[in-house]
This record gives C-alpha cells, structure tokens and sequence, in this order.
C-alpha cells in the first residue's frame, strides 16, 4: 500500500462541496472515481480542510492510499484524464510517508476571499467572486478585522450547523487588501469552524459600507450569539489556498 499525497484546484461552482455528499456532486466523489477507474480499488480521498457548495481551492492538500503500483507523476496524468470535463485538476502527486496525513498534519490553513468592488456588472468573473456595488472602505475593514485575530470563541462567526466541539479558535491572521477593483481578505489558522471566513467577511462588509461601525465587530464577537451577525457572505468568493505542513517548512 502507498500514500499519495495530492494537490487538488477545483471550480467550486457545479459542486455541493468538497465532501461527498449524498444529495448531489463533489468534487471527492469525481476524483474517486477517476482513481476507481485507473485502479479497480476502492479509494477514500481525505483532504486538509471541507468546502461547502460553491466555494473553490487554488491548492488543496489530500492523499490517498493505493495498492496498484504506479508512477506518482504517472498517476496524475490519468487523473487528470478521467476527471475531464469535470473543473477539478490534480496539480501536483507525491508518496508520502505511510503517517502523513492530509487533514491530521495540517498545521495550517489560508483563505482568501475575493470582492469585486465596482459598479459595472460582472462578466469573466461570474460565480468567482463577490460583486458589491457600493464603495467599500477596505482600510475600515482591515482595521476592524484585527479585532478577531487571535484567541477567541468565535460562537457568532461560526453556522448553527457547525459540527465542532469547541467555538474557540486561534486566527493568526485576517488581512483586508485592495487590488484596483478587488478586495482581498486573507484568512489564516490552524482550523475554521463551519462558514467561519464568510461570517467573518460579511460582517466587515457591513463595516466597509459604513452599515457597522469599526467597533461592532468586537461587539458581535464578545456577544458570543449568532443572532448578532450581520451578514453571511456568499460562498463563490471564497478559496481554499493553502495547506502547510511542518516538513515543509511554509
């Protein structure tokens, strides 16, 4: 038995997340049919971090484990042959020693969330990003943003559907830039709880507009209480960007 280590970019538009799922498409369930069909075996894909329905990955981190004998570069090829025309692509594949694990490993996971921030409609970047019409004042955003990094129990940036145990995370990083039209949210952890980044985006939504002030933020935070988010922004803008892992020294 060998493990493969898998980097994954996938459009996160025609799926229902990255987790199988009974009710429809995703993107484990594509690529463990292409292994399927190159092996005959029955392959489970674990993965560094979950996405929900819509949502994309630039660099997502998986393995796998096979019996067959196969070229890692080899593998790849054939992956990438039987996914098509499916919007997932296998970057990069690599044996890894039999205890790395893509999910347990991780030490950290980055986001980046990307708003589209003019008047024209959209037109190339449909269903890639969030179109908010309104100016929106990034240097408000980043400056309240600070409020949540670090130690805190995220109760009210997390859905009422989240699965985990604890609300407290550590976030090392929530940074607000402005490229021409875009806005750029970076988002980083050792792990989000469910709608974490979009809850958060949201939110500094409301305060980019001039909706919130700065300080609500903390407000909403400190209240411990989903009722007090303010918005939940849309999961087309969000992506998965980064797995790091200690031996590779990110």
């Amino acid at each position: 038995m060998t493990r493969f280590a898998l980097t994954i970019e996938f459009d996160g538009t025609p799926f229902h997340g990255l987790q199988r799922q009974k009710h429809g498409p995703s993107v484990q369930q594509s690529v463990e049919d292409a292994l399927h069909r190159i092996t005959g075996e029955e392959i489970t894909l674990h993965s560094a971090g979950r996405t929900d329905a819509g949502v994309h990955a630039l660099a997502m981190r998986s393995h796998v484990d096979l019996e067959k004998d196969i070229d890692p570069f080899r593998l790849s090829e054939a992956i990438n042959a039987y996914l098509r025309p499916d919007p997932i692509a296998i970057l990069d594949c690599q044996i890894v020693p039999d205890d790395w694990h893509a999910r347990f490993s991780c030490v950290e996971r980055r986001y980046v969330y990307r708003i589209c921030n003019r008047r024209a409609p959209l037109t190339f970047a449909k269903n890639q990003v969030w179109h908010v019409a309104q100016p929106l004042d990034h240097e408000a955003m980043h400056r309240a943003a600070q409020s949540l990094v670090g130690l805190h129990d995220f109760t009210t940036f997390r859905s009422v559907q989240c699965q985990s145990k604890d609300p407290v995370k550590t976030l090392d990083r929530l940074d607000v830039v402005r490229e021409g039209d875009e806005i750029r949210i970076y988002a980083q952890a050792r792990s989000f709880l469910h709608h974490h980044v979009r809850s958060m985006v949201g939110c500094l939504k409301l305060v980019g507009q001039g909706t919130w002030k700065e300080g609500q933020i903390a407000d909403a935070l400190e209240a411990k209480d989903r009722a007090q988010l303010g918005l939940n922004a849309p999961p087309h803008g969000l992506y998965f960007i980064e797995a790091i892992y200690p031996e590779e020294g990110s």
